[in-house]
């Protein structure tokens, strides 16, 4: 925001209660959240893509991540100040700091968002172009492997670390969005 820093601020005072109204989200709008989230996962996935390699909308991926902390924020956001943020490791240390997800939990949801996150740098890097899926060409897997510490010849690897994080990552999600 551009201007006066105090007319920001009073903005930002005014508007908090509608952004993060107290006791959050009631379970009616909660429930809608999970059935939209639940919704999306079956009809985003393009048609062919692998879920457990889909770092955007996959098993454990970013957007699972990012809608279980965005969760975290709308029912949380009133009481914990620190989860009022666009930031998503940010909100999700915040959510550990508040004692809203286990120290464990949360770890292996930065974990997932950082690895996700940095095999889509790896891939607009290697094909010079955005994607969300692990290269098909296994040339560019090769160096996408290459760019994460993958030693020549451990591609395999680098796939099975990427799914058994990603499969802990959903695991949580599960417990933590879904509130399985």
């Amino acid at each position: 925001m551009a201007g006066d820093a105090d007319l920001g601020e009073r903005f930002i005072e005014l508007v908090e209660p509608l952004r993060y109204p107290p006791g959050g989200p009631g379970e009616d709008a909660v429930r809608e959240i999970r059935r939209l989230k639940a919704r999306m996962e079956t009809e985003r996935l393009p048609r062919g893509a692998d879920p457990t390699t889909h770092t955007k909308l996959g098993r454990g991926g970013l957007s699972d991540v990012e809608w279980t902390v965005q969760l975290l924020q709308l029912r949380y956001g009133w009481e914990v100040p620190g989860l009022r943020t666009t930031r998503t490791r940010e909100a999700l240390a915040a959510a550990h700091a508040a004692g809203l997800v286990p120290a464990e939990e949360a770890q292996t949801l930065d974990e997932a968002w950082m690895l996700a996150s940095r095999v889509r740098n790896a891939v607009m890097l290697v094909r010079g172009r955005p994607g969300d899926t692990f290269p098909g060409d296994s040339r560019e897997l090769a160096a996408v492997g290459r760019y994460l510490g993958y030693e020549p010849g451990h591609v395999g690897d680098m796939l099975e670390d990427y799914r058994r994080l990603t499969r802990r990552a959903r695991a949580v999600v599960e417990e933590v969005f879904y509130g399985a």
